[in-house]
């Protein structure tokens, strides 16, 4: 029953993850990338977590949501810095 919880929620975060992102008109990607680290970095925490408490499935699974937070905050912050790059002067 666990199994089917924790799959459950998995499945459910990522069409609630599409869902969201797929909204966000291309203007405000950038702005919203940047204040989206902070919500990765929240989640490696809960992955890491879930590596911990649950079972063999929650380790692969909490390990595969480490790998795509850390993607998606080290992409963040390089968006970031090169939308920064271009409002310098040069």
């Amino acid at each position: 029953m666990d199994m089917i919880n924790i799959l459950t929620v998995f499945i459910l975060a990522i069409f609630v993850g599409n869902e969201v992102i797929g909204k966000v008109p291309p203007t405000l990607h950038t702005p919203l990338m940047s204040g989206s680290n902070a919500i990765s970095g929240i989640a490696i925490v809960g992955a890491i977590i879930a590596t911990k408490i649950g079972g063999e499935i929650g380790t692969w699974l909490g390990l595969v949501a480490v790998i795509f937070a850390t993607i998606n905050v080290v992409g963040g912050f390089m968006v970031t810095d090169r939308m920064l790059k271009m409002f310098k002067k040069k």
